[in-house]
């Protein structure tokens, strides 16, 4: 939060916008008034700081009082197409920069000194007007605070520089690389390595990839990025540019650089379109040198609505009638990438109120949700699960989030604190919700301990989205009516993936979550704590209405969502075919 924000003409005190709108109280107020005297910060800093608010909230509550949002241009990445339709004199000369275009809804961010400048408002208008003829689409500006020298040190760092991919690669072909004015902190923006990996980085958000693969070969270095759960090849460079790129990436994560022999993690925060993006960077040492791999963590997209995870209306009661058990562990299971832990921030979002104090204890965070006491394991301190369930245990706590189950301790904490009056969630690595029970026995967890302390289990899986545009409508043959169960004289239409310039050719375009729910009642804990067989316990939850996760894929298959390749991709359908 810039401080110039808070220094700007008020129409209304900050902390009077936000006493009304009920984001904090008078003493949380009296507090921070007193901070912001021993510190020296702005108010909205210092509430920021202190945790009271969320940034959303400050924003909002900035909005009312000064009429804009305020923006840090230390940490951005330039937008090409942005940088395109303001010319550098015009941003020079008005104190302004274009952060970023979303060119779907034809938003363009600019950040000014002073956004109420009539005369800048009128250039920026004339050049918006003359580029959204040559595209037929309106363009619609919106205006951002920040300091005259942020703007200024901004235009200078991203104006008259080499931005492309391609051309940043054409331009380290014909340089000399400097490794130690790069492994500096702090690197000037004009080295091409700097530009390159921004350039990577804001290529693979604006393509919704989840993480972006740094692997050398060789002779070469490959990039990959993942998108809807499939890696993509997108790049293929010399090797010799893996080194200084290297560098760069383990500055940027604050990593060790002289480290080459063993494995180290880090985090990088960047601001990206317009928002913050943290990346979540791990390397690994290979016999063709270090594997760097980036998890895209993206605040925007993190926490869903409970009623916008796509559960059926039948799903959806029956995971709230889950959650009005005040005591007991629910488990989210499935394969890496599918999906658990954003299930399982909604629920702790739903849950979420001043009325309860809910802990967490993860390796590491990867989004920070307001009034939730999140912690990341350490090994430096020799903070585990099982520690840290322990430590939890004293705080007082009312639901209690553990990241994963993994070992016999962590099991056996997480259990016993279910015993003792607190929710438990968290996330184990299972094929389905039957046969979690006896992977939790396998890890040293006692069946008559089990039975009548777990509310139940949500086995998931992410499948790919069809393309709106281009799925082709077909009929299903023989084979294929079999998998879905359906007869000879059934009217059934399947959808298949084409390929457009919409999906990239790839014929999906989003995913969707496909899932199991299985309710914990007194007949299936009493199966449970006598050792019960998998296909018994399996059959009294469908006696019960349990569906398993293959008729709810199939079911996606029915109402067009996805195809039936997709869905025998991540299930098991292999009992459905006659041979």
């Amino acid at each position: 939060m810039s401080t110039d924000l808070l220094q700007t003409s008020k129409p209304k005190r900050i902390g009077d916008v936000l006493i009304t709108r009920g984001f904090i109280n008078s003493d949380q107020l009296h507090i921070a008034l007193q901070q912001q005297k021993l510190t020296g910060k702005a108010l909205g800093e210092v509430l920021l700081d202190l945790g009271f608010i969320t940034e959303e909230a400050m924003r909002d509550a900035v909005s009312e009082s000064v009429g804009y949002e305020s923006i840090d241009l230390s940490a951005i990445i330039a937008d090409t197409n942005a940088l395109a339709l303001i010319p550098k004199h015009v941003a020079f000369k008005h104190s302004l920069f274009p952060v970023s275009h979303d060119i779907e809804n034809g938003e363009l961010i600019i950040a000014a000194a002073n956004p109420d400048d009539i005369v800048a408002r009128d250039a920026v208008a004339s050049l918006l007007t003359r580029a959204g003829q040559g595209t037929g689409k309106r363009i619609k500006p919106k205006w951002r605070i920040a300091s005259s020298s942020e703007v200024l040190a901004t235009i200078d760092r991203f104006y008259d520089r080499e931005l492309s991919i391609d051309g940043i690669l054409i331009e380290l072909e014909s340089g000399q690389l400097d490794l130690l004015a790069l492994s500096q902190a702090g690197a000037a923006y004009s080295h091409p390595i700097v530009r390159l990996i921004d350039a990577l980085f804001a290529d693979a958000v604006s393509h919704g990839a989840s993480d972006i693969h740094f692997e050398p070969e060789d002779l070469f270095l490959r990039i990959r990025y993942r998108i809807d759960g499939v890696l993509r090849p997108i790049r293929s460079l010399a090797k010799p540019n893996w080194t200084a790129m290297l560098v760069r990436l383990k500055v940027m994560s604050s990593m060790n650089i002289a480290e080459t022999r063993a494995p180290q993690d880090g985090r990088i925060s960047l601001s990206l379109f317009g928002r913050q993006i943290d990346f979540r960077a791990a390397v690994q040492p290979t016999i063709h040198g270090e594997n760097f791999v980036l998890r895209v963590l993206d605040r925007k997209r993190s926490v869903v609505a409970l009623d916008g995870l796509g559960l059926t209306e039948f799903q959806l009661t029956l995971l709230k009638l889950m959650l009005e058990r005040p005591e007991g562990i629910l488990l989210v299971t499935g394969p890496t990438g599918s999906g658990k832990t954003t299930t399982l921030y909604s629920v702790l979002n739903h849950l979420n109120t001043v009325g309860v104090n809910i802990m967490t204890l993860e390796d590491p965070v990867e989004y920070p949700i307001p009034m939730i006491r999140q912690t990341s394991v350490a090994e430096a301190v020799k903070l585990d699960f099982a520690e840290g369930i322990r430590s939890l245990m004293r705080q007082d706590p009312d639901i209690i989030f553990v990241g994963e189950i993994r070992d016999k301790d962590t099991a056996e904490m997480a259990v016993r604190s279910a015993m003792t009056g607190h929710q438990v969630f968290s996330t184990l690595h299972t094929n389905s919700a039957i046969r979690s029970i006896p992977r939790l026995v396998d890890l040293g967890v006692h069946a008559e301990i089990l039975s009548g302390n777990i509310i139940g289990i949500i086995a998931q899986r992410l499948v790919r989205r069809l393309c709106p545009q281009c799925k082709t409508a077909y009929s299903p043959d023989a084979p294929e009516r079999t998998m879905l169960g359906a007869d000879a004289q059934e009217d059934i239409t399947l959808y298949s993936a084409t390929g457009c310039p919409t999906c990239e050719g790839e014929g999906y375009k989003g995913r969707l979550a496909i899932i199991e729910i299985l309710r914990f009642d007194r007949g299936l804990d009493e199966l449970v704590a006598r050792g019960a067989l998998l296909q018994e316990m399996n059959d009294y939850a469908i006696s019960k209405g349990f569906i398993e996760i293959a008729e709810d894929g199939l079911r996606r298959v029915r109402e067009g969502s996805t195809s039936l390749d997709e869905i025998r991709r991540v299930v098991d359908l292999t009992d459905r075919v006659s041979i």
